[in-house]
């Protein structure tokens, strides 16, 4: 049996084969457009959401998987192994650690009316998403690879959660205003053609990091932020990612790799149910420093 089992949602994207190599669990997030409800990376393929949403008469709309959704699969992996970590979009964005948690005391109150073991479930609140939720995900599952326990795995991760830094820039803030996501970016709404904000997660909701004037400047600017967070040349572990723009999250990948030593980096697109929020042409990166405080 395996010790530890580690479990995300579609809203990190992984790339299918690093889910692959690291033996993740996926839980699909929902997307919405009229009356067709897909599931995220299962039904509906990045390519596929970007050309119904240049159709859509309105924008779509997400939701969490469903209780059920983790019952079933939790059920299912405590016959596998000894423990689950299952790490999730920050709950100050989505519900989705409402439902693991919810799932998680389903089964724990089923094995005590048995008589039998309760499973031991790890849900965690990643504080973040996408990329950020990527980077503590893969360090969970290295983790659980050397053989250690889910109490053990769940406790690096929370240790790690504070030390990720997720930023950020959209193209307009149109989609995280009408999407309910905008946070703190909200007082920006009516000033947003004279300014290009650097987003953040911050508490885990998104919130305005700095204000500047044209989008290129804000591009350069997250290179800045991680020099500045980390110092030039810091060992570092990061991720980028991109709404459908490939070419912008390219240069960003070259960018960062020349400034920094990056045992760890990867690219990914915004899963549907993340790039509803915020639309098309947003790029960012996350990061933490290895070993670092």
């Amino acid at each position: 049996m395996t010790r530890t089992v580690v479990v995300t949602d579609s809203s990190a994207y992984l790339p299918d084969k690093m889910v692959k190599q690291y033996g993740l669990h996926v839980v699909p997030l929902y997307v919405h457009f009229g009356e067709q409800t897909f599931r995220d990376r299962v039904d509906l393929t990045s390519a596929a959401f970007y050309e119904k949403l240049r159709d859509a008469d309105s924008l779509p709309t997400t939701s969490q998987p469903s209780v059920g959704d983790f019952v079933e699969l939790y059920r299912r992996l405590s016959q596998e192994a000894e423990g689950i970590v299952s790490i999730h979009i920050s709950s100050g964005i989505s519900g989705t650690v409402d439902s693991a948690l919810t799932a998680r005391q389903t089964l724990i109150a089923e094995a005590t009316t048995a008589g039998e073991k309760p499973p031991a479930i790890h849900v965690i609140d990643s504080r973040c998403t996408s990329m950020g939720l990527g980077l503590l995900t893969t360090a969970a599952a290295r983790a659980a690879a050397e053989g250690q326990s889910a109490e053990e795995v769940a406790r690096m991760v929370e240790g790690l959660i504070p030390r990720v830094m997720v930023v950020f820039v959209v193209d307009t803030l149109e989609y995280l205003h009408k999407g309910g996501r905008i946070g703190g970016a909200a007082a920006l709404v009516g000033s947003v053609l004279q300014v290009k904000p650097v987003l953040y997660f911050n508490e885990g909701r998104i919130d305005v990091l700095e204000k500047v004037r044209t989008t290129r400047k804000a591009k350069r600017r997250l290179l800045e932020i991680m020099e500045e967070r980390m110092g030039a040349g810091t060992t570092v572990h990061a991720a980028i990612t991109h709404a459908d723009a490939p070419d912008e999250a390219e240069k960003l990948r070259q960018q960062v790799a020349e400034r920094f030593n990056c045992v760890e980096m990867f690219v990914c697109e915004l899963s549907p149910a993340i790039a509803t929020h915020v639309g098309p042409g947003t790029v960012g990166v996350a990061f933490y420093t290895e070993g670092g405080e």
